[in-house]
């Protein structure tokens, strides 16, 4: 389990969250340390399976028929979330891969059992990790953070930053269970799996924006979380 923030006292932040290959953990990891120095409290709980999932998948077989099941939005159950989920908070971050286009299965059956009592009333910002193809997980996760009742002003998105269709190919190949940045035919174009120091760094500045915006009573919905792979 991860540490809480050392602050005590003032914002209450949750970070509820799935992380498949540890992407997802790496950027809440660097946003958390760009919150310390100010007055907030953060409280983690992963959305953990009922039957833990493998990274990598291992075969090209189980990539493709999970790429298939993800695509048609498939259930995967998960634990029981701790009672500190259903706590007050001043806002939760929701974080997550994109799974063929959508949230994440264990995300989906969150929703499905404890959506109405995790989010209504309550300020979420979600943060998606994904290859590149991100906007249709924003759409179907926006609708329904909204249908349970949940305040969304704001998105953070990381994606991978390789150029396409290596991109694409050199995930693949990862769940697989292969190592296509060693790989000569690809390596010039694919040169690592997943987010980049400097994206740590920009979730370490974003969790600073984060906590100053809750520490001064600003509007989360006014911060720029572009970031530079997304700028003009």
């Amino acid at each position: 389990m991860e540490a809480d923030t050392v602050q005590e006292g003032g914002k209450r932040i949750l970070f509820l969250y799935f992380s498949f290959s540890s992407q997802t953990k790496n950027l809440l990891h660097a946003m958390s340390e760009g919150m310390q120095r100010y007055l907030v409290t953060v409280e983690w709980e992963r959305i953990e399976p009922v039957e833990p999932l493998h990274f990598p998948i291992g075969t090209v077989a189980r990539t493709v028929r999970m790429m298939v099941l993800t695509a048609l939005r498939q259930r995967i159950p998960i634990r029981e979330l701790s009672g500190k989920c259903f706590q007050e908070y001043d806002l939760i971050i929701l974080a997550g891969p994109t799974w063929s286009y959508n949230p994440s299965g264990p995300v989906l059956s969150l929703f499905d059992r404890d959506g109405e009592r995790l989010f209504r009333g309550k300020k979420v910002l979600p943060l998606i990790s994904c290859r590149g193809y991100w906007r249709m997980h924003w759409w179907g996760l926006r609708a329904l953070l909204r249908k349970c009742g949940a305040l969304v002003d704001n998105l953070i998105v990381f994606t991978h930053p390789n150029p396409e269709p290596w991109r694409t190919l050199g995930v693949f190949l990862k769940l697989a269970g292969r190592v296509p940045e060693r790989h000569s035919w690809i390596s010039r174009y694919y040169h690592k799996y997943g987010h980049t120091r400097d994206q740590l760094a920009e979730a370490r500045r974003f969790g600073e924006m984060i906590a100053l915006a809750l520490e001064q009573g600003g509007d989360l919905g006014e911060l720029d979380f572009r970031t530079s792979e997304a700028m003009p």
